[in-house]
């Protein structure tokens, strides 16, 4: 998957779990990984959520499109 708004490059991440707060109705994303060797757990909203492999602007976020093969 393709994260925006992450300034390393060489970051990669891998899809861990998708999270509802049922009391607010937020919705975000936790991955795990960074740059290489590292195995950092972050939080992204879907907004920031692409699928990996091409640039963003040709294809929406999880956000707009909640079936996106994140794989």
């Amino acid at each position: 998957m393709r994260i925006s708004g992450v300034k390393s490059r060489s970051a990669s991440w891998s899809f861990l779990s998708h999270v509802v707060n049922t009391r607010t109705n937020e919705e975000w994303v936790e991955v795990v990984g960074g740059r290489p060797g590292e195995r950092k757990v972050r939080s992204f909203r879907l907004d920031q959520v692409f699928p990996p492999g091409r640039a963003r602007k040709e294809l929406p976020s999880l956000q707009d499109a909640p079936q996106l093969p994140l794989l």
